[in-house]
């Protein structure tokens, strides 16, 4: 409202309060409505001016002293206070003495003044270079009151400005005649007395007095406002007195001031044409007695500045003439926990037992600490505190904390003054302890309600008892936080964070505003004294502490709300400010670890901003480098967390017109500064890719830079401030709030989210390698989120993969048989080119399925910027696997036709030779005399066995990997052979780990066997692939050779050649000619005696085709889907978040192996990962089955699909192409059969001998044997079902499924495999190519199977702490030397291992140590481990909590009744 200027006369008193809140010094100026400048000289008939109308008709608008008395009276008394501060900054009078309705009362404005406080420099303090600094009606200063008579032709406001202008520019301190608008007649504002002060800057050559001295002018004549002019007699070191004449009842107001005449100064303006007057004037004071020394007369030739500097000396000679005990047993202990938490961070010492012996003595001391917290009690001063906040009465608390605060600043001011000069003295005796005991105390000498808050914080972040006094203590502070008042968020005394009285008040706060908190963090940065707080306070009219007495400590943050009206335009309900200590200080760079504090602050500050402020002072390069490289350290962090606030530079002190073009130069510097600072902030983080400043963070050298003129015009104390500063900070707020509009790219946080990430970020600025320290629970959700959405995507592509495959392998088996291998192939090509086809598109939907995903607003994808690439590599990976899967099942498929064809070649052959034999049989019967049924059975055996008695299958098996495979020396390269202990573990690890990798080869080399299908060398390349891969990942830690990977080879492929020669076989004997006709031998009989007794044949040749020809094909056809409906009914299950995301089924199994307390488990989840996941994963896919029938629903479903397809099938090929139903004879059933094959070519794979066989000397016409077959196919339906309550076991079911639910669920879960280096805990990182593998809790090394080897005895270090310590390790990647494991990722480097993310977190495998330990020890060949006493304590319960915490699980507890 009202930016520019006002058209109504009720919007000038809002024009003039929003400009003086921004500490506008043009305010005063909007006292006139705009004239219509148009036509203005046409209508006036008086070139001249000479008009017969008064000066006020001219005007419309209000006088500005009469708007000034208005806005005071109708102000509460905290606007009153917030008016005159302002007013005072611009150097503006301000009221001391303000009129009431008719001047019949007034008020003195003492409470509207008390927040003033001025700092000046005497010049007694001028050489000393001291200064003082107090509420300024509190100091003790002589006032010079101006009043005038009724006739006076002299300004006394144009005096008294002179007065104060010399030396200065010429400032209009009170406001004139000559002002705009200064001739409006004024209304209410006689009787106001306005005050002001002079202040010394200590420059003598610049100070008009010596001494600081007030003004006080009253506003008209002294006969009406009697009750002013009284006390202005009383309090005023002198009064001067303006006039023209004396009236007579004058005389009587100027007598009545008795024994104070000396006080009393004449001024006259003696005009030569006024003679008479002043010989008048000259009579009347000799009547009343009056000192004429004491009069002043302007001559007519004098100017205003001359006279000004004569009142000045007589100003001059009259001057010569005139001349807790808050809680500090809480805060202590505050402190020292502080250091103590710190000290868990960092373990920079510990005693010879160990880092997890030091941490746990470390949190006994903390544990003891907070017993001592927990028995403080509420001191006097805080109690009363609380009793008085508690009012229900808002006015009376704020009147409370104003009282409070401006108390408290004064006595931290008398404090700080005392310690200054102590100070200095200590200084010229250069005594270091002193000085370092009084620097110490001058940091620690403010008091302000912000320690009161503190305290209340302590209070009620560690007192056990939760009484109802204690309890409402978050919602009297949260009460205070919606008033606009600070509140702590880093204790800067105590460097921490002090989250549990941060979470409970602003969780009141959320509450109080109806859980509708959607935040915008706006954070300001720099050097000590730079501004910053003033800047926050000028842009959103806050009140951050800006005395220098009160030196910001740490980081405090305002919660301004956001107005209803403004809210849908901002989609935020606040907006947080967090004003900081500056970065740099002269009294912080005293104390040790100055820079890792600023480093600490700046990387918390700005991890917390959606809006980062650095202000920049560009005097010092060398200062401001430091600040860059500090704020660019803290930018590159958020960059790795992807948190990436907007950052603004803002230069202060820069004002001229052309700074903007000239400061170009400047602004190119900064950047090559950035780029620099860049540069060396990656190396230290060990981040060499970011190599420019806009790298990280998105920077525009234009829009991301301000220049802000300085805050005063002149030199301070007497200088005003500057309204180009108030204007320039006025553009910047305008363009932060458009681009807040404009740029709504991720969901805003509120409060609880906030808290989240408070807790988090802080946690990982405590550790030193803050980007691999940090953990937060928003960036786990938003990551578990994305790696939810990506396995669904995933499943998806797989699924539709294996749809066509399905397909594609139907179609390709139901190719004619007496098609050549080129044939085939070219089919097989083809087929290959549109899988490709298929699988590229597939990719494309699941990459922009991923861009989408990353342009939601509701999922913080901001967090997780950095992982797009590692995802987008997973889904390369994937399409690449997915491709060569297919590929290979494509060429088995063509394999086994080939295979198949010879096969049928043969079995067509003994076809052709059974049938005829049958034939001449037939004959032969029916010429002998009439047989019986069994006679002709027994004709029939004998001619069975003459044929089929040369066919037969020879077997040869190899000796190849008979004997269990032993690691030996000669597999090991040779460092360690010269130590025999640790040649001897080295061959135990390595025997180990090989055994475990032949046990899961021979699971899948077991899963390859049991699948209905012929051997392919792929099976054998993958073995072998397997084998490569395992030595890869493990030459590293084991040193083997050449000759390892070739002996453990012609291990795998000797085991394989003899189950795959098996598999082979039973592929042979399923093709054996003898073999499947011996499966239509009944068939072939029932043929024979049915056409020897010429029997009608058509119900049974229709059975047959349905038992031989269609239930092979429908079998195959389930199982096929099976597999598929398997996985889909698992992940849409009430166990379907089992398998959302490998970090939480990891959580599964862990609380599975907690709860279940079985030993064996522990050790083969440990020691063989993989093989217990894939048990694990089977056992549950059995289990879910077994559960409501579920196996045989899924069959059932799938039976009841392809039966209806088959009928429909059926149906379809009853009728020629024109729709004409075939003809009832034979060869029309010859025909529909053949005629429902390729109807169901893309369904099914019809045997085609079996159709032959079937076909054999068929007598049925076509219409009867459809019914028949429809009938048929009835029964086998309701046959099949029947079955499926009765058949094999789920195990046999499971393993003639196509596609193998048990190992899609492995692939969704297991990850890339990959285990802790150094306790093997596995990875579970999202995707297959992510660049960092990651745990979300790791163990003591001891369950790794790693012992000291000296004492043999386990080691319980756990690896999140000794990461963080000065501890070493040393194995065969560092050539059996010590290395720190601070630098793990020297020889590590695609492993990210974070501290423990609370204490509690790696509760877990302490509480498994601890109980299994000797159990562990005894089947390590090993000595239990030393575990510290702490971890005795820890119960199931603390292990299941420590799990939940670990994985960001949120427990429900459910109470009965």
């Amino acid at each position: 409202m009202y930016e520019n200027s006002t058209s109504f006369l009720k919007d000038i008193p809002w024009y003039f309060l929003k400009k003086l809140l921004k500490i506008n010094a043009e305010c005063r100026r909007c006292i006139q409505l705009p004239v219509e400048e148009a036509g203005e000289y046409e209508e006036t008939d008086d070139p001249l001016g000479i008009s017969l109308s008064t000066t006020e008709d001219t005007h419309s608008g209000v006088n500005a002293l009469d708007l000034i008395v208005a806005l005071f009276l109708c102000a509460d008394s905290f606007l009153q206070q917030e008016m005159s501060l302002r007013m005072s900054m611009c150097q503006f009078s301000v009221p001391l003495l303000l009129p009431h309705s008719n001047n019949s009362q007034c008020s003195l404005m003492l409470w509207a003044l008390r927040g003033i406080v001025k700092e000046w420099c005497p010049h007694v303090l001028s050489e000393s270079k001291g200064f003082i600094e107090d509420v300024i009606i509190e100091a003790n200063i002589p006032l010079f009151s101006f009043v005038r008579l009724k006739n006076s032709s002299l300004s006394k406001s144009q005096i008294l400005n002179h007065i104060l202008s010399q030396g200065q520019q010429n400032q209009n301190i009170f406001i004139h005649r000559d002002m705009e608008g200064g001739t409006i007649k004024r209304q209410i504002s006689d009787g106001l007395v306005e005050i002001c002060w002079f202040l010394p800057s200590g420059k003598e050559n610049l100070d008009i007095f010596p001494e600081p001295v007030a003004f006080a002018n009253l506003r008209g004549d002294i006969s009406e406002s009697h009750a002013q002019f009284s006390f202005l007699v009383h309090v005023s070191a002198a009064i001067f007195v303006f006039l023209d004449k004396v009236e007579e009842n004058e005389q009587e107001t100027l007598t009545s001031t008795g024994d104070v005449k000396n006080k009393l100064f004449l001024v006259v303006n003696g005009k030569e044409q006024n003679r008479e007057e002043m010989m008048s004037l000259k009579t009347t004071l000799e009547k009343i007695d009056f000192l004429m020394s004491n009069v002043m007369v302007k001559k007519s030739k004098e100017n205003g500045a001359e006279f000004s500097r004569k009142l000045c000396g007589s100003i001059k000679k009259s001057l010569v003439n005139a001349k807790t005990e808050n809680g500090p047993n809480i805060i202590q202990t505050w402190k020292s926990l502080s250091r103590l938490q710190m000290n868990l961070c960092r373990i920079n010492t510990c005693d010879d037992k160990g880092t997890e012996d030091y941490k746990s003595k470390i949190q006994e001391k903390e544990k003891e600490i907070k017993k001592q917290q927990a028995e403080c009690k509420l001191s006097e001063g805080l109690q009363s505190f609380i009793n008085n906040i508690s009012t229900s009465k808002k006015e009376e608390r704020d009147f409370f904390l104003k009282w409070l605060k401006l108390k408290l600043d004064s006595h931290s001011r008398e404090k700080l003054s005392e310690l200054r000069n102590q100070f200095k003295e200590q200084c010229k005796n250069k005594n270091p302890e002193l000085i370092k005991e009084l620097d110490q105390a001058l940091l620690e000498s403010s008091l302000g309600i912000e320690h009161f808050m503190r305290e209340m914080g302590l209070i009620y972040e560690f007192l056990q008892e939760n009484t109802e006094e204690i309890s409402c203590l978050p919602h009297l502070a949260a009460e205070m936080v919606m008033d606009g008042h600070p509140l702590e968020l880093l204790d800067g005394d105590a460097s921490n964070v002090p989250e549990k009285w941060l979470l409970a008040v602003l969780n009141e706060v959320h509450k109080k505003v109806g859980n509708r908190s959607r935040l915008l963090v706006l954070a300001v940065l720099g050097v000590q004294s730079s501004g910053k707080s003033t800047l926050l306070n000028t842009m959103f009219g806050v009140q951050f502490p800006v005395s220098s007495g009160r030196c910001t400590r740490g980081a405090y943050m305002i919660f301004l709300r956001v107005n209803e009206d403004y809210k849908s335009e901002l989609d935020y309900d606040f907006i947080v400010l967090i004003d900081t200590e500056g970065l740099k200080s002269p009294q912080m760079a005293q104390l040790e670890n100055s820079y890792e504090h600023d480093n600490q602050l700046a990387t918390f500050v700005i991890g917390l901003s959606d809006i980062a402020i650095i202000n920049i002072a560009m005097e010092n390069s060398t200062e401001m480098k430091d600040i860059l490289q500090i704020a660019v350290h803290a930018f590159l962090r958020m960059k790795e967390i992807g948190k990436k606030p907007v950052c603004h530079f803002v230069h202060q002190n820069v004002g001229v017109v052309s700074a903007h073009s000239k400061c170009m130069t400047e602004r190119k510097y900064l950047l090559d500064q950035l780029n620099e600072m860049t540069q060396i902030a990656s190396q230290m983080e060990k981040l060499p890719t970011n190599k420019l400043f806009t790298d990280i963070l998105d920077y525009d050298v234009e829009k991301n830079n301000w220049n802000i003129p300085g805050l005063w015009h002149g030199t301070p104390p007497m200088a005003p401030v500057n309204t180009g500063y108030s204007e320039t900070v006025a553009e910047f707020k305008k363009y932060l709030l458009e681009t807040i509009k404009s740029n709504k790219t991720s969901e805003p946080n509120q409060i609880p989210e906030f808290l989240k990430w408070v807790t988090s970020l802080w946690r990982a600025v405590k550790y030193e390698n803050f980007i691999f320290s940090f953990r937060n629970t928003l960036v786990a959700h938003a990551y578990d989120n994305l790696c939810k959405e990506f396995n669904q995507w995933e499943w998806k592509f797989r699924k539709e993969i294996y749809s066509w495959q399905q397909q594609t392998e139907v179609e390709i088996l139901n190719i004619d048989t007496e098609s050549n291998v080129e044939v085939l192939t070219n089919k097989i090509e083809k087929k290959k080119q549109e899988v490709s086809d298929k699988i590229t598109n597939e990719e494309k939907k699941m990459k922009e399925n991923l861009d989408e995903y990353y342009k939601r607003t509701d999922r913080r994808v901001n967090l997780i910027e950095k992982y797009k690439v590692d995802f987008q590599n997973s889904i390369d990976r994937l399409a690449n696997e997915i491709q060569l899967s297919v590929t290979t099942k494509l060429e088995c498929t063509l394999q086994l036709i080939v295979n198949t064809k010879k096969a049928l070649e043969l079995q067509r052959k003994y076809r052709v030779l059974i049938e005829e034999a049958v034939m001449k049989l037939l004959y032969k019967c029916k010429e002998a005399s009439t047989l019986s049924e069994d006679e002709l059975t027994k004709e029939f055996e004998k001619m069975w066995s003459e044929s089929t008695a040369n066919l037969s299958v020879n077997v040869d098996l190899n000796n190849e990997g008979l004997q269990k495979f032993k690691a030996k020396s000669k597999h090991i390269d040779g460092w360690q052979i010269k130590v025999p202990v640790l040649k001897q573990i080295k061959k135990k690890d390595l025997q180990f780990s090989t055994d475990s990798f032949l046990e899961s080869s021979t699971q899948l080399l077991e899963s390859k066997v049991e699948a209905n299908q012929d051997y392919h060398d792929s099976f054998t390349r993958e073995l072998l692939e397997n084998v490569h891969t395992f030595v890869d990942q493990n030459h590293k830690h084991h040193k083997t050779n050449t000759k390892y990977e070739i002996d453990l080879k012609l291990h795998v492929c000797g085991i394989a050649s003899r189950e795959f020669l098996k598999m082979h076989q039973k592929f042979l004997s399923n093709l054996n000619p003898k073999n499947q006709l011996e499966k239509f031998k009944p068939g072939y009989l029932s043929d024979f005696i049915d056409l020897y007794k010429e029997r009608d044949d058509c119900q049974r040749k229709a059975n047959d085709y349905i038992k031989l020809c269609i239930k092979p094909a429908v079998e195959d056809f389930i199982n096929r889907s099976l597999g598929v409906d398997i996985v889909d009914e698992i992940l849409t299950s009430q166990h379907s978040a089992e398998y959302s995301s490998r970090s939480f089924f990891q959580y599964n199994i862990q609380k599975e192996l907690l709860e279940k307390d079985d030993f064996e488990c522990f050790v083969k989840y440990i020691n063989k990962y993989e093989i217990y996941v894939k048990n694990w994963i089977y056992e549950h896919i059995k289990q879910q089955l077994k559960q409501n029938e579920t196996l045989n629903k899924l069959k059932n479903r799938n039976l009841k699909i392809i039966t209806e397809k088959i009928a429909d099938a059926i149906k379809a090929a009853s009728k020629r192409p024109s729709g004409v139903p075939l003809p009832d004879d034979t060869e029309s059933t010859k025909e529909l059969i053949k005629n429902i094959r390729e109807h169901l070519v893309k369904e099914i794979s019809i045997p085609v001998e079996a159709e032959k066989t079937i076909m054999f000397q068929i007598q049925s016409t076509c219409h009867p044997f459809i019914n028949s077959v429809k009938m048929a196919l009835e029964n086998l339906a309701n046959e099949l079902e029947n079955e499926y309550f009765t058949s094999e076991g789920i195990t046999e079911i499971l393993k003639k499924l196509t596609v193998k639910p048990q190992d899609e669920l492995f692939k969704r879960v297991f990850g890339c495999g990959n285990q802790c280096p150094f306790c093997k805990a596995p990875c579970e990182a999202g995707g297959k190519e992510h660049k960092l593998h990651s745990a979300a809790i790791h163990r003591p090394q001891g369950l790794g199977r790693y012992n000291y080897i000296e004492t043999t005895k386990l080691v319980p270090e756990l690896c999140t702490t000794l990461v963080h310590s000065n501890a070493k390790f040393k194995n065969s990647l560092t050539d059996s030397k010590f290395h720190p494991y601070k630098e793990y990722r020297t020889f590590y480097p695609d492993w990210h291992i974070p501290p423990d993310p609370s204490i509690e977190a790696s509760d877990y495998w302490k509480y498994i140590l601890v109980k299994y330990n000797d159990q562990f020890a005894k089947k390590y060949q090993a000595k239990p481990a030393d575990v510290p006493k702490a971890w005795r304590r820890i119960s199931q319960e603390d292990a299941l909590k420590g799990l939940n915490d670990a994985f960001n699980i949120k427990m429900v507890y459910v109470h009965s009744g």
